[in-house]
């Protein structure tokens, strides 16, 4: 299609929280503002100016997907999937913001957008940039693809190619593995496109929760400097926003988890901005012809009228019902771990298109989930299988009640003991690369449990609060449909949440 070029490498050559975070090197204070970046290049299709890209074709840009990895999750017709990527590279027109180099395209925050099926409920889930993942095989711009990585942080996926492009759909194949869930389509956005955002929409309030010096935002100054910014709410645009959005040091904790929710609330107020501004021509195209220079896109993306299909697929959104989570996590040393249960429950809930407040957002309209599946498999003949058992509950003797009922079942039981946290409330069956089918004769027996690929060979199951609650057993009523946990819609942001509310953990 005329207009249209192909950009990155492939084309061209080839895991609450603990009370303290950890201090990080003063070189990586450098501008981390890929989740905001991201974040607004759904701005436009949030504020229904989606008709307007009909202009902006010459401006789109997509990557090489033929590195996407053909081991993918299935896709579903219970919402769609958006994964969003900043890219803090210093090259092109990047090279006037900030300080540093453009010498490899870095993810340092991503988020995934998901967009239910009812066309009116949208969360974005941000994935903190060290948390600790696999990333799966990813193709190199040789043609040759890696091996595994595990226990790696997430940004780092990335970066495989080494090129100033990145690599995106290394990025994607992380995400599906970490989410179980499938990208439906993919976004770069880098942050001098931002930058020119803000500046298009005449600046976006802000509030900030102290003081702040130019010490707080380049530690390597190693002394106070001047004020940069007064505590309470002000507007920013252009290099400003940046420096807003960049900022860890001297707020809450000085974390990078702390930084993300400032960005969420920078990103609500941009929206709510856009919105309330107008949709005329005059204003949108300054904004949108901004955005989509600064973003590069999966093909399934790249034409004027799949952009128009995408936005128009958002354009019904309220603010209220525009979500920010952030993908649970504890601290692991210098890095941040994902908290697998409560993060399983939160994809599964995805899965099962239920919104942040526990409605089913089905394509018919959001309704309040049942208490009940009526359509749950009847528990199969465990005869030939072996399971072991673990108990992730507080209640005692759970692992050894479980593990009767399923020896009555057929099963064969390897060992019945307590799990290594007593945290989990949807139970957990984990299995190794050749169990699936055994694990799905497995899930039978526990309506709503979580499906987990393992490293490890062999089959297990982590029993959780659900399943003791529903009086257990095969002949228990199923399990009430996954639902986000309680510890992430708690601390969920909505785009009209008050500007200076939540702004830092710590």
């Amino acid at each position: 299609m005329a207009g249209r070029r192909k950009a990155g490498a492939a084309s061209r050559h080839r895991e609450g929280g603990s009370s303290a975070a950890p201090r990080r090197r003063g070189k990586r204070s450098r501008a981390r503002i890929a989740g905001i970046t991201a974040l607004s290049v759904v701005v436009l299709a949030l504020a229904g100016g989606g008709w307007i890209y009909l202009q902006l074709n010459g401006n789109i840009k997509t990557f090489d997907d033929g590195g996407v990895s053909a081991d993918r999750p299935a896709g579903s017709d219970k919402g769609s999937n958006v994964l969003v990527i900043g890219s803090d590279s210093r090259s092109g027109d990047n090279a006037q913001y900030g300080h540093g180099t453009g010498d490899i395209g870095r993810s340092d925050t991503a988020f995934m957008m998901h967009v239910y099926a009812d066309q009116k409920h949208a969360v974005a889930v941000s994935i903190p940039r060290d948390s600790l993942v696999d990333i799966p095989p990813c193709k190199l711009p040789n043609g040759s693809w890696t091996t595994t990585k595990h226990n790696v942080m997430f940004n780092s996926a990335f970066e495989v190619g080494e090129t100033v492009a990145g690599n995106p759909a290394c990025t994607q194949n992380t995400v599906e593995k970490l989410t179980g869930l499938r990208v439906d389509h993919t976004v770069v956005v880098d942050f001098a496109g931002f930058a020119k955002m803000t500046e298009a929409v005449g600046g976006v309030q802000v509030c900030v929760p102290n003081d702040v010096y130019q010490g707080d935002l380049n530690p390597n100054l190693h002394h106070k400097g001047n004020l940069i910014f007064a505590k309470g709410p002000q507007e920013v645009s252009g290099q400003k926003a940046l420096d807003y959005v960049r900022i860890r040091h001297g707020i809450g904790d000085g974390s990078d988890i702390g930084r993300i929710q400032r960005q969420q609330a920078f990103v609500g107020s941009l929206i709510k901005k856009v919105k309330g501004t107008g949709l005329d021509p005059t204003s949108l195209l300054p904004l949108a012809n901004a955005a989509t220079k600064s973003m590069t896109v999966d093909p399934g993306l790249g034409s004027a009228d799949k952009l128009i299909s995408f936005a128009m697929s958002m354009k019904n959104i309220d603010l209220h019902n525009t979500k920010f989570v952030t993908l649970p996590w504890r601290y692991e040393g210098a890095r941040v771990a994902v908290v697998k249960p409560e993060a399983d429950a939160l994809f599964a809930a995805l899965k099962a298109d239920r919104t942040v407040d526990g409605q089913d957002a089905g394509a018919k309209g959001a309704k309040p989930s049942p208490s009940a599946s009526a359509d749950a498999p009847a528990p199969a003949d465990g005869k030939g299988i072996a399971v072991a058992v673990y108990n992730g509950t507080i209640a005692k003797g759970l692992a050894g009640k479980v593990a009767d009922s399923l020896k009555a079942a057929g099963f064969t039981i390897t060992g019945a003991t307590t799990a290594a946290t007593q945290d989990y409330t949807h139970s957990v069956i984990e299995y190794g690369a050749n169990d699936e089918a055994k694990a799905n004769t497995l899930a039978t027996h526990f309506p709503g449990a979580l499906l987990r690929k393992s490293k490890a060979p062999g089959l297990s199951v982590i029993v959780g609060t659900q399943y003791e609650q529903s009086g257990g057993g095969a002949a228990a009523a199923p399990s009430a449909p996954a639902a986000v946990p309680s510890s992430v819609a708690d601390k969920a942001r909505s785009a009209d949440d008050n500007i200076c509310s939540n702004l830092s953990y710590g």
